[in-house]
């Protein structure tokens, strides 16, 4: 029947060809069938674990005739086998990477790991958080307050954990031992005095360090971890004497007394700097004459103190987290430069080194809130020189003081609540015989 529809010009043994073609076609298009027939019998045909073949779609599944597996559309994907078609996404493979991809992989199933028996915790920081609306991030002192006592190790290597807070909320995800600590910080917010509170920073300077001499047997020694910084606790009854002492010297300064109001946990700043100006370098002029014009830059001398307390929840305690940092120029190093003029002739002039003493501190003390934080770090930078009216009579010989420098002291002094310590109205002259009078005084 084939060689009847072929043309009768064609050669025998090309007809002899074609037809053998025709049987082999037919042959194998009943094997196919008969193979698609017996992996559906056998539920389904199973590639091997390296192949990468893609099964039809749903809807291709549907549409096409049972035992057929339609081809993707287009030019390419006609002509490339099923066996090295990309295969469709499933769950095994939705969540892996390419090789050399830089991002991670969904780990147990998206379930946070639990080997160290971790817990996630949630905590109601609104009792705190509530007093605080002037504040914009009040909770951020939960978070640095926790990250103070735990160190951030913990939150960085193993066990695996993590800490997020809003204004309203603190969530933990950590150990038994890490919320046993996590929620004696956040008692001591929630539970604590809601009330802002006083602290009374002193800054003074003191030209020679010998008053240690006499004020020696009044202090109570504190180790501390800062290099050359030197701590001491005194009663209040204690450091009015030390402080009487000091005020009798030539050589001591008051340079600061401020009450700082803050509430519980919050950090507060104070600053005091000047600008000092100096000649950072010399450039063309523009207008060609003179021909160079001198470039100032400025460096800003003085002193920023940051003070956060942190009560306990009795008020007996009271941790503190003092950073200070102390700048002075201690002399502008002038160095000479000679500029080539047009006329081959020379301009001289000169730009300014400033030359730097700066001390650090950055501490956390804890130390009973009726007592007196004493610190000083030995002969350093002075916080504010004073300006002589004569620069030619120089004292320093005689008193046994370093121009710009200076034992720099610091009281800290916890002070209770500001409603008992602020009034806005003023104070009615009391009589000192009169046993009724109330207590004004500073302790």
């Amino acid at each position: 029947m084939a060689q009847a529809t072929l043309p009768g010009i064609l050669p025998f043994y090309v007809r002899s060809r074609i037809v053998r073609g025709l049987a082999s076609a037919c042959l194998f298009a009943v094997g196919s069938a008969a193979l698609s027939d017996h992996a559906h019998a056998q539920g389904g045909f199973a590639l091997p674990s390296n192949s990468v073949a893609r099964g039809p779609s749903t809807s291709e599944a549907q549409a096409a005739p049972q035992g057929f597996t339609p081809r993707a559309a287009g030019p390419t994907a006609a002509n490339t086998p099923p066996s090295l078609q990309t295969p469709p996404p499933t769950t095994a493979n939705r969540n892996a990477l390419p090789a050399g991809a830089s991002g991670g992989q969904l780990s147990q199933g998206g379930q946070l790991p639990r080997e160290a028996g971790q817990e996630h915790r949630v905590y109601d920081l609104s009792p705190y958080t509530g007093y605080l609306t002037k504040h914009d991030r009040p909770h951020q002192a939960v978070v640095d307050w926790i990250v103070r006592e735990t160190g951030t190790d913990v939150w960085h290597t193993e066990p695996f954990g993590f800490m997020s807070a809003d204004r309203d909320q603190l969530n933990v995800y950590h150990t038994n031992e890490m919320h046993q600590v996590i929620g004696g910080i956040v008692e001591r917010f929630v539970a604590g005095d809601k009330e802002p509170q006083v602290m009374n920073l002193r800054l003074m300077t003191v030209g020679n360090p010998n008053w240690r001499s006499n004020a020696h047997m009044l202090m109570q020694h504190v180790n501390v971890q800062s290099p050359g910084l030197q701590a001491w606790l005194l009663t209040k009854e204690n450091a009015a004497l030390v402080m009487n002492m000091l005020r009798s010297r030539t050589d001591v300064r008051e340079v600061q007394a401020v009450d700082l109001i803050t509430n519980n946990g919050q950090t507060e700043k104070l600053a005091s700097t000047r600008g000092r100006n100096y000649v950072l370098n010399v450039k063309p002029s523009p207008a060609n004459w003179p021909p160079y014009e001198p470039e100032t830059g400025e460096i800003q001398e003085g002193f920023q103190i940051e003070v956060s307390p942190l009560l306990s929840v009795d008020g007996r305690t009271l941790d503190c987290v003092i950073n200070a940092n102390i700048d002075q120029v201690d002399k502008f190093v002038p160095v000479e430069l000679d500029l080539p003029l047009p006329n081959n002739q020379v301009h001289r002039t000169k730009i300014e080194v400033p030359q730097l003493v700066s001390w650090r501190l950055h501490e956390r003390f804890r130390w009973p809130s009726d007592m007196v934080l004493l610190l000083s770090c030995g002969v350093v930078a002075s916080p504010e020189r004073p300006q002589s009216s004569v620069p030619l009579f120089n004292l320093s010989s005689i008193t046994g003081t370093t121009a710009g420098r200076a034992d720099a002291l610091m009281f800290v002094e916890f002070r209770g609540r500001a409603s008992d310590n602020l009034t806005t109205t003023p104070l009615v002259p009391q009589i000192g015989s009169r046993v009724s009078a109330p207590n004004r005084g500073r302790y």
